[in-house]
């Protein structure tokens, strides 16, 4: 995933898989068929990775605005220094390869879909407790903050600053909020 997530699809080797995964070519091919076949694996445990990662975010034991401002705050962080370069591989790959690439193309418009119903779950959980303004619409902001979220990850790759960034999410959450 690493290889794959550093150097794109394309500008990954099979020499380059071979050397981080310590295989030979053979035991490639026979644990996970060819190239493709282990980019998609790697796609998948990288978007499950970031579903978890969101489902923890978002925790429904505790309050849902807050659970929104850990999970903005962790996608701020996420777009800073080293990590903020290296970008985000659903963003990536998404750029790279979807539009060729029915399999890529469906793991990831799925993986859009699973965050956006679970933003939509915390939004409309935020708005059940009277967090929420009365006329923010759960499922129209979750696609909102799916643009957003995304949006930073391709910003990360430009270095912008922590305190601009952090200070964009609260804006927004100041005019979500009751």
């Amino acid at each position: 995933m690493d290889v794959f997530w550093s150097r794109g699809y394309h500008g990954t080797s099979l020499p380059d898989l071979l050397e981080a995964m310590k295989l030979s070519r053979g035991s490639l091919y026979t644990a996970f068929g060819d190239k493709h076949e282990l980019f998609l694996l790697a796609l998948d445990r990288y978007i499950e990775d970031a579903l978890t990662r969101l489902d923890a975010e978002l925790d429904s034991q505790k309050s849902a605005l807050m659970g929104l401002r850990v999970c903005l705050a962790g996608y701020v962080d996420r777009t800073r220094g080293v990590d903020g370069k290296r970008g985000c591989l659903v963003v990536a790959t998404t750029m790279e390869l979807s539009a060729q690439d029915s399999e890529v193309n469906y793991r990831i418009a799925k993986f859009f879909r699973a965050l956006e119903a679970r933003l939509t779950a915390s939004l409309t959980r935020a708005q059940e407790a009277g967090e929420l303004a009365e006329d923010i619409e759960p499922a129209s902001t979750a696609r909102l903050l799916v643009c957003l979220i995304e949006g930073l990850r391709v910003l990360g790759k430009t270095s912008p600053s922590h305190v601009t960034t952090h200070a964009m999410i609260e804006t927004l959450l100041d005019r979500l909020t009751a």
